[in-house]
Order: C-alpha cells, then sequence, then structure tokens
C-alpha cells in the first residue's frame, strides 16, 4: 500500500490509500472511494473515518479520507467546494492515483452523507463556479452511497447540521431550498446506494425514504436498505466502531458494507 496526503485550497489535508501497482496481479486501475465522515460539519468522527476507508481498501478500491471544514468553516459552501476539487484532483491525477476516471465514488455518514449527496446534487449551482471551475463534470461523482443521511433541511432536518453548513442560526426558507438535497435531485443526478435505521431518533430515516422518492421520480437508479432498528451513528456496526457501546454492535446491520462494496463493484451493471 501506498499512504500519502494532499491538500486542497491550501485548507484541508485528504488521506489516500492507493493499492501499488504490481504486475503480477495484473489490476491496473481500481475504482476510487472518498469517505467523508459525520459530525454535524461540527467535527469529523474517526469512527467514520480510516476503519471505512480500510475496509473498502481490502476490498480492493483505491480510497481517500477527505477532513473538511468543519464547525464555523463549514458556511460558505466550504465543505462541497473541497469536496469537489478533491474528486477533480483525483479524476484529473487518475494516473498518479491509478484510478479509473469514470469509476469514482463517494461515501459519507450522517452528515457527511449529506456533503456526499451534495456533491451529486449542487455540483452545478453557480454559487461555486468561481472556486471549481466550470468543467463541473470534471467534479461530479459517479455514484454516492449514502448511511443514514442528513438530506432534509425541513421538516425532517438534523437541524444542528444545518445551521453549521449554512453558517445561519435562525435558518432562512433559502437556506432550507438549498440545503434540502431532495429538491435538487434531477435525471443527471448520480446514482445512490442508501442505508438507514428506522428508529434513527437522531436524523429519521425518512430523509432517506424521501431521496429515494426523488431518484425514483428522476429515473436515477437507487439500491436502499432501511433496518428495522440501530441508533444513529453506528459506522461498521460491530466491535471496531463501537467505542465502548454496546448499542454500536448491531450483527443484523452489519452486512451494510458487503452490500455497499457489491454495489460499487457491479456498478454499473444496473444503470
Amino acid at each position: 500500500m501506498e499512504y500519502g496526503k494532499f491538500t486542497v485550497e491550501d485548507r484541508v489535508v485528504v488521506e489516500t490509500f492507493i493499492h501499488g501497482d504490481y504486475d503480477e496481479l495484473g489490476i491496473g486501475k481500481r475504482k476510487a472511494v472518498i469517505v467523508c465522515p459525520g459530525g454535524g460539519y461540527g467535527f469529523l468522527s474517526e469512527r467514520e473515518a480510516e476503519p471505512i476507508a480500510l475496509k473498502f481498501f481490502a476490498e480492493g478500491f483505491n480510497t481517500f479520507i477527505l477532513r473538511y471544514s468543519v464547525g464555523s468553516e463549514a458556511a460558505g459552501f466550504n465543505p462541497l467546494c473541497e469536496l469537489l476539487l478533491t474528486i477533480k484532483h483525483i479524476r484529473t491525477n487518475s494516473e498518479k492515483y491509478r484510478v479509473i476516471e469514470d469509476r469514482i465514488f463517494v461515501i459519507g455518514f450522517s452528515a457527511g452523507a449529506h456533503l456526499a449527496c451534495s456533491s451529486a446534487t449542487l455540483y452545478d449551482i453557480p454559487e461555486i463556479e468561481a472556486r471549481v471551475g466550470r468543467e463541473r463534470e470534471l467534479c461530479r461523482p459517479d455514484g454516492v452511497m449514502l448511511c443514514y443521511p442528513v438530506i432534509d433541511a425541513g421538516e425532517y432536518a438534523h437541524v444542528g447540521s444545518i445551521q453549521n453548513v449554512s453558517g445561519h442560526s435562525v435558518l432562512t426558507e433559502e437556506d432550507i431550498e438549498m440545503f434540502s438535497l431532495q429538491k435538487h435531485v434531477k435525471p443527471t443526478t448520480p446514482p445512490a446506494f442508501i442505508w438507514h435505521t428506522a428508529n434513527d431518533m437522531c436524523v429519521p430515516s425518512e430523509n432517506s425514504l424521501i431521496y429515494a422518492l426523488a431518484l425514483k421520480k428522476n429515473k436515477v437508479p437507487f439500491e436502499v436498505h432501511v433496518y428495522p432498528n440501530g441508533n444513529h451513528g453506528l459506522a461498521l456496526c460491530n466491535k471496531e466502531t463501537w467505542s465502548g457501546y454496546e448499542s454500536h454492535v448491531m450483527p443484523y446491520v452489519e452486512g451494510w458494507i458487503d452490500l455497499a462494496v457489491n454495489w460499487a463493484q457491479k456498478f454499473p451493471e444496473f444503470k
């Protein structure tokens, strides 16, 4: 494995986990997964960072962890621009990172999933053109994996996440419209893999359901799994990411990672 780092906009660090290029293996370029940990746009959860990247790496992907701006730095579309520029950097340096240019995925958790989903739905908004450039297709992910995602900024919102990313303690109608990502789905939105737990008390599972419905209406391929039980923030659902909490060990839900890996490996057979 080749481990490294690069920076985006001199602001944030991206960690890289790249498979060696061995003739004996005969694999060549690989699919890429960019990991966006959660934390309500207020911090970054380590439970949803390296353990996730290493799981996908072990399954043959070249992986990246984006440590995007949080807290007071999360406003002004900073996280979104940082993610889009990360995608652009990887795609335009595909030889260096040995990545297949049109197989770049983003996986996000909670608010990190809101960021991942934003890259799929808001990559072409005029508010960010000055920072990411006019070649928006270079910044667009090919698919996203959304784990107990924050999607809505209205009725089902995780209010703290939307306050942080908008920069407003009192949300405006414009904030709700902009950051309710289901409202920005269109036929060119990338496919999605989505999972949630039905009784998530922090980010309601309606977030996943309304996004899946928006994808269906626009004929965008998606796969969605809603498990009957489980707290928010389960990560890998096992003792690798449990932080000492028995409630974070959910063998029934643990299979989500295998489903997500299979979805990304089979892409784009279902398109």
